[in-house]
This record gives C-alpha cells, structure tokens and sequence, in this order.
C-alpha cells in the first residue's frame, strides 16, 4: 500500500505494509531517526511527532492513518542550520543526560509553548505529562522550557547557534 505524507515540509511517498507503525516508516524508511522508538506503548513519549500540528505518540499510530497528512519530527523543527527556540532552551540550560527522551521532550514543549506562551512550572511539568525522562529528574527539562518561553515572549535575549556546533543539537536531532 502506498502512504504520502507531507513531512519536515517534503512530499514524501513510501510502500508500506499495512500493519507498519508510524515510527517505523520515520525511521526505517524515510531515514529520520531523531524519533525515538522507546517503549511501543506510548508510555514514554520519546517517539512524539507532530501530526497536522498536534502531538502524536508515533510507535501507537500505523504509517496509513498519516497518509495525506502533515508530519513534523524533531528534525523539523530547526530552520536551516539554526536550532529551534525550545533546542535552545535545552542546549543553554542543560536540558538532556542521555538524550534519549530529548526529541519527545522538545515536541511536547514546542506544542505547549505555542498553546500557552507563558507557562508556570507547574504547567511545564503537566504538559510534559506522558514524556518520560529515566535520567535527569525533570528540573532542566522545565528550565529549558521556561527560557524557551522567555525568549519567545522577547524577554530573554536569543541567539540562535548553529546546529553543527553543538552536542545538543546532533543528540535532539537523532
């Protein structure tokens, strides 16, 4: 069966069988491996896209389901070689141990930023709700959601570095 989605802003075409997972045909077929494949339950949210804008858990969802739809992985988020807001935010405030949960983590809070532009804590830590992180204990998560926000909002000064200079960055990435 054949599948087109719009994905990262490219028309893309893939065979698939039907039984196969979303995240499967974003990594194994259209080489896009900053989503993570993390538990295949949709408990820890490393595989999160955004499916016509809104946050998915991509090892629940078959590959069909998106067909004709709009897709954006981590990978989409940068603009060209600048990192996005929220990739900042991680880089600067030391967001990510392993790097593992990072690509799910930013999707989320890329998704909660634009719904809720000035976020508490508290409401940082509710919109990481479903996102598991096994290694940093949230608090650099949720400060690198904040100044994502701040700088959003003009209230922080924002520069954005370019991808290939930093570790964040190639970790968030895939």
């Amino acid at each position: 069966m054949q599948v087109s989605v719009t994905i990262n802003g490219q028309q893309r075409t893939a065979d698939v069988e039907p039984r196969l997972l979303l995240v499967d045909l974003i990594r194994d077929q259209l080489r896009l491996t900053g989503t993570h494949i993390g538990c295949d339950t949709s408990s820890c949210g490393a595989c999160t896209v955004l499916l016509d804008g809104e946050p998915v858990k991509s090892c629940t969802m078959l590959a069909v389901q998106a067909d004709g739809r709009e897709l954006t992985t981590v990978e989409g988020l940068a603009s060209g070689a600048a990192l996005h807001t929220v990739q900042v935010g991680f880089h600067e405030e030391h967001g990510l141990q392993c790097g593992f949960c990072t690509p799910g983590m930013v999707i989320a809070i890329d998704q909660l930023l634009r719904d809720n532009p000035n976020p508490t804590e508290w409401e940082v830590r509710k919109g990481l709700d479903g996102n598991l992180c096994r290694c940093t204990g949230y608090q650099n998560i949720v400060k690198s959601a904040l100044s994502a926000g701040r700088k959003l909002r003009g209230e922080e000064p924002f520069e954005k570095p370019d991808v290939a200079m930093t570790e964040t960055a190639a970790v968030a990435a895939h």
